[in-house]
C-alpha cells in the first residue's frame, strides 16, 4: 500500500478521500488555491501546499505544478477526485512518465473514454446499443440540420472531448439548431479545450440509469449496482437513488452485463461508471465516467463496499476480492446534491460566509460536506457544497428519512437548493418512481411558485419576530436583502395574522431560529 498520497482536488471530495486514506494508514497531502487556504480539506490533511491563485487554470488544473509538487514531497500516488483533472489523459500520462501512480484508469483508457465518439464506435462494434446519431464531429450548422432532419427532432449537440452535461444543447427545430451550434462549440472549447461537437437523437421520456463497476489489473471485473439519476437541471444531476424504481431484477442483470461488456471492450481498470438511457424497453449507451462519481455514496451505503478504498487497492496493484455472486444490496438509498445557488433567481450562484451551520443526523443519514461555521464559499468553483444521503430498508423509509434530513439541515448566510429539494422529494412523480429526465423541466415553474409563497410566509414570520424583539427598524433592510423582487407589500394586518398563526405551531428551536435571524 502507499506511504503518501497527494489529493489533487478540493471541497467535499477531497475531504472524503483524505478520510479514506487515513483509515488505511496512508499519509495524505493536498493542494489548495489561495482562496481555499481555510477549506476543510486543508485542515484535515497531514500536509497542505498552496498551488496557485483562485483561477482553476492556475491551480487545480495546473498539471506541471501538481506533478512537480508530487515529486518534491515524495508522493507515491495522486488521487484526482472527480472533476478538474480526474479524466484528463495528459495528466495521467504525466504521472506515469514520472513514476507516480495515478489513482484511476490508465491514460490509454482515458484516451478512449474522453473521446465520446471513439467510445461510441467501440461499444457499437461490440454490440452494445447506442443512441441514434453520428460517429464523427460536425463541421458546420447546415450539416447538423441535414442530419437532424433525417433523425427527427429533438436532437442534442454534445462535446466530443468532455462530459458531465457541460456544453450540451437540445434543439427542437432547425432554427434552434443553427442558433445553438456555435453556443455548444464555444462552451465545449472553454470547458475542455476542444470545440469538436457531435449530434444525437433525444430519446424523450427516458430514464438516465448508470451502473457502477470495479475492475482490477488482472481481468477481474464486477458490477455492484445501478443508480437512477434522471432528475437533472441542464443535464446536471440533482438527485440520485439506488436501486432504480424502474428496473426489474432481470433488467438490472441485463444492465450489469452490458456495463461489463463496455468495460471489457475498452480494457477498463479501476472504479468507474457506465451510463445509459432506458426507454422502458431498451438500454442505450451514453458514456463511461472514468472516475469516482459524485453519487458514489449511495452505492457504498447499500453494498457496504468502500469505493475509495477499492480505488486505492487497485492502484496499489492489489487484486479485488469481490465476487459477483457475493455482492448483495441491502435496502434503499437516496442522495440529494445541495448547491450554493438560489432556485428563486434562476439558480444564480450564492457564494458567501456560512454564519450558521447545523447538519442532520440520526439513523440512516450521511452527510458529505466541507462546510463549517465561518467558512467562506468562494465564487470560482462548482456550486456543490454538500451531499445528503438517506438509507432505509425500503424506498418509503429512505424517503421519510430524506424528508427529515432536509428539514433538519440548516445552512445560514447563503442561499441553497434545500427548499427545492424538499419540493422534489414530496412530488407525486418522484414518490411513485415514474419521473424521467424531463421531470424538473416539467415541474420547475410550479415548484418556484410554491417556494415564493412559502418565502412570503417566512418573511412575514421574520417581520413578526422582529416586532417581538423590538427590531422594527431592521424590517425593511431584511426584506430587501432577502429577495431582489418582493412579490407583495407587507402590511400590519398580514404580519399580525402570520404572527398568531405561526407562533402557535412553532417548536421552541424554530422560534429561537427566527430570533437569531432578527439579530
Amino acid at each position: 500500500m502507499f506511504y503518501k498520497v497527494l489529493v489533487a482536488n478540493r471541497g467535499e471530495i477531497a475531504v472524503r478521500i483524505i478520510r479514506a486514506c487515513r483509515e488505511l494508514g496512508i499519509k495524505c497531502a493536498t493542494i489548495y488555491s489561495t482562496i481555499d487556504k481555510n477549506s476543510l480539506h486543508v485542515k484535515l490533511a497531514d500536509e497542505a501546499y498552496e498551488i496557485g491563485p483562485p483561477d482553476p487554470l492556475d491551480s487545480y488544473l495546473a498539471i506541471d505544478k501538481i506533478i512537480d509538487l508530487a515529486i518534491r514531497i515524495n508522493a507515491d500516488a495522486i488521487h484526482p477526485g472527480y472533476g478538474f483533472l480526474s479524466e484528463n489523459p495528459k495528466f495521467a500520462r504525466e504521472c506515469e512518465k514520472n513514476g507516480i501512480i495515478f489513482i484511476g484508469p490508465k491514460s490509454s483508457v482515458l484516451d478512449v473514454t474522453g473521446d465520446k465518439l471513439k467510445a461510441r464506435r467501440l461499444v457499437a462494434k461490440a454490440g452494445v446499443p447506442i443512441i441514434p446519431g453520428i460517429l464523427r464531429p460536425l463541421n458546420d450548422p447546415e450539416e447538423a440540420v441535414k442530419i437532424a432532419n433525417r433523425l427527427g427532432y429533438p436532437v442534442v449537440l454534445k462535446p466530443v472531448d468532455g462530459g458531465g452535461g457541460i456544453g450540451m444543447r437540445i434543439a427542437r427545430n432547425a432554427r434552434e439548431l443553427r442558433k445553438k451550434f456555435d453556443e455548444a462549440r464555444l462552451e465545449a472549447f472553454k470547458a475542455f479545450g476542444s470545440d469538436k461537437i457531435y449530434l444525437e437523437k433525444v430519446i424523450s421520456g427516458a430514464k438516465h440509469i448508470e451502473m457502477q463497476i470495479i475492475s482490477d489489473n488482472y481481468g477481474n471485473l464486477v458490477w455492484v449496482g445501478e443508480r437512477e439519476c434522471s432528475i437533472q437541471r441542464r443535464h446536471q444531476k440533482l438527485l440520485e437513488e439506488t436501486p432504480s424504481p424502474a428496473l426489474t431484477e432481470e433488467e438490472r442483470k441485463k444492465l450489469g452485463e452490458l456495463a461489463i461488456k463496455v468495460a471489457r471492450t475498452i480494457n477498463y481498470n479501476n472504479v468507474g461508471t457506465v451510463e445509459f438511457l432506458f426507454d422502458g424497453h431498451d438500454f442505450y449507451f451514453l458514456e463511461v465516467n472514468a472516475r469516482l462519481q459524485v453519487e458514489h455514496g449511495i452505492t457504498e451505503i447499500t453494498t457496504g463496499i468502500d469505493l475509495v478504498h477499492q480505488q486505492l487497492f487497485i492502484a496499489a496493484g492489489e487484486e479485488i476480492k469481490l465476487k459477483q455472486r457475493e455482492i448483495e444490496r441491502r435496502g434503499w438509498a437516496i442522495e440529494v446534491r445541495i448547491t450554493a445557488e438560489d432556485p428563486l433567481e434562476d439558480f444564480a450562484p450564492s457564494p458567501g460566509k456560512i454564519i450558521y451551520y447545523e447538519e442532520p443526523g440520526g439513523m440512516g443519514i450521511r452527510v458529505d460536506s466541507h462546510l463549517y461555521p465561518g467558512y467562506q464559499v468562494p465564487p470560482y468553483y462548482d456550486a456543490l457544497i454538500a451531499k445528503l444521503i438517506s438509507w432505509g430498508q425500503t424506498r418509503e423509509e429512505a424517503i421519510r428519512r430524506m424528508r427529515r434530513g432536509l428539514s433538519e439541515y440548516v445552512i445560514g448566510g447563503i442561499r441553497t437548493t434545500i427548499p427545492l429539494l424538499r419540493k422534489i422529494i414530496t412530488s407525486r412523480d418522484f414518490l411513485d418512481g415514474t419521473y424521467t429526465t424531463t421531470f424538473l423541466q416539467d415541474n420547475l415553474e410550479k415548484f418556484r411558485r410554491e417556494l415564493l409563497e412559502e418565502e412570503d410566509k417566512r418573511l412575514a414570520a421574520l417581520v413578526a419576530s422582529m416586532i417581538i424583539t423590538n427590531n422594527i427598524e431592521k424590517i425593511d433592510m431584511k426584506i430587501n436583502k432577502s429577495r431582489s423582487k418582493p412579490k407583495r407589500d407587507f402590511n400590519v394586518s398580514y404580519v399580525i395574522h402570520q404572527l398568531n398563526r405561526w407562533t402557535k405551531k412553532l417548536s421552541p428551536w424554530k422560534k429561537s431560529s427566527f430570533y437569531y435571524l432578527s439579530r
